[in-house]
């Protein structure tokens, strides 16, 4: 009895302690039972899934052993031009000689990668029977080496079956892909940890992806040596994703207001809403970037700044890989999509690129002024562990307290002036909310409900930020 009694205490407190604003109220609520799928419209439950994660300096030279471990015969390595010649590749490649692993490289993954990118990658794949995936790089290699695996596991497959609806199909994911172990290079996107690989669907000029916990990477091998590859910008950038997972994540929509209630639990989607799981990695994450993220930008040798923020990006690919993003991430997939001709600093790259990072993080400010309404208490403790005062701040001024601490951020860490400044003028907020408004999966966990009105009025704020 005295477990139990421990238990109802512990479970009281939480209730007293959780977010009693709208959008996240009775997280804890005693006495009320979850109705079956069958008679309510919104959701009950929540499932915490993510890859195993191993970390440590230089521990990029146990992946042989890894792969020896898992029976491998035939190994495909993926990685970029770039990557194919630095440090991170050479200390992957020197652990599968040693362990007499073979293994063919691709190295022709596209910085931010595209359908046809994809179906490059696929075709590789599917043409060497390989029992076993490495991915060395930032969130462009790892997403493109989770869809060789799964289209190499499903050659019959129509390359729109898997595809997120309602640009591909949406057909959930049935049957086994092979071992996949990431290594990641950039301390951002997080994609070591989830079942989604993101890329643009260059026939409509928009950001889409494929979602399934089926996906995601066996193990991540995060080895915080890595990152000091990384130029500032990129550093910069990969920080911005990073920030915004976790944000967006701790901001969602709970996942018992998400609906549709799944009759199947193999439809619960990956991105499910907030839930006091996700919030904790979340959380910790917006802690971790507040005393890091700065330093980790202005000097690429402060090893202890980028191994925290190579976890922090781990910690915030735990957080969003379960309860998703919204609107930012929504709103950034036109914005990339779009590109006319704005050169990105620190990419070595031959084509237009507004880095995924970056068009995420430039509405930010905008759009974390119109969600705070539905949740001012989360809103203003994200301001406060960023760095903000609000000691005196009022409720309703949440929005416009985490905006201006987020432009703070981005002014002092010399971010471009909005969509602006990126070449966006007005003229373009129509086909930006064009492409805005397919990302459905990702912008209805938002808190606030939005119209096509709103997402224009949020583009256009986004013009200028300083």
């Amino acid at each position: 009895m005295a477990g139990r009694d421990r238990v109802v205490h512990l479970l009281r407190q939480l209730e007293r302690a959780a977010c009693r604003c709208p959008a996240h109220s009775n997280t804890f609520h005693q006495g009320v039972r979850a109705a079956p799928c069958t008679v309510r419209k919104t959701d009950y439950a929540f499932e915490m899934a993510s890859s195993n994660i191993r970390y440590g300096e230089g521990v990029s030279k146990e992946i042989g052993m890894d792969l020896q471990n898992l029976g491998a015969k035939n190994v495909c390595v993926m990685t970029d031009r770039n990557l194919s010649q630095l440090s991170p590749m050479k200390a992957v490649l020197e652990s599968l000689v040693k362990n007499g692993v073979k293994y063919k490289v691709y190295d022709n993954v596209r910085v931010e990668p595209t359908d046809s990118s994809f179906k490059d990658a696929i075709s590789f794949a599917k043409n060497h029977a390989f029992d076993a995936f490495v991915a060395v790089g930032g969130g462009s290699v790892i997403d493109t080496c989770k869809a060789a695996n799964l289209y190499a596991c499903h050659p019959d497959a129509d390359f729109l079956d898997f595809v997120n609806a309602p640009i591909g199909k949406g057909k959930p994911l049935i049957g086994a892909v092979k071992p996949l172990i990431a290594v990641p290079t950039t301390a951002g996107t997080g994609s070591e940890t989830t079942g989604v690989a993101i890329f643009d669907y260059e026939p409509l000029k928009a950001k889409t992806g494929i979602a399934s916990r089926a996906i995601r990477p066996t193990l991540g091998i995060v080895d915080p040596t890595h990152t000091l590859s990384m130029p500032e910008r990129v550093a910069a950038n990969s920080g911005f994703d990073v920030l915004c997972h976790a944000l967006e994540s701790y901001t969602a929509l709970p996942y018992d207001q998400r609906s549709p209630c799944p009759t199947n639990p193999i439809n619960r989607p990956a991105y499910q809403g907030s839930n006091p799981i996700s919030d904790v990695w979340s959380r910790q994450a917006l802690h971790v970037v507040a005393k890091y993220m700065k330093r980790s930008v202005r000097d690429p040798e402060d090893l202890e700044a980028r191994s925290s923020m190579h976890l922090a990006s781990v910690f915030a690919g735990i957080g969003f890989g379960n309860a998703g993003v919204h609107l930012c991430h929504g709103m950034s997939y036109p914005i990339a999509g779009n590109v006319k001709t704005h050169s990105a600093k620190g990419y070595n790259v031959e084509h237009p690129l507004v880095p995924h990072g970056l068009s995420v993080v430039l509405t930010s400010p905008a759009v974390f002024n119109f969600t705070a309404l539905m949740c001012p208490e989360r809103h203003l403790e994200a301001a406060e562990i960023l760095g903000a005062d609000i000691r005196q701040v009022k409720r309703e001024d949440a929005g416009a307290v985490l905006a201006d601490t987020l432009r703070q951020i981005l002014f002092d860490l010399h971010v471009e002036d909005g969509l602006g400044a990126v070449g966006y003028t007005k003229d373009d907020i129509p086909a930006l909310v064009k492409g805005t408004i397919p990302q459905e999966r990702v912008t209805k966990l938002s808190p606030r409900a939005h119209t096509v009105e709103d997402l224009s009025r949020l583009f256009e704020a986004s013009m200028k930020l300083y």
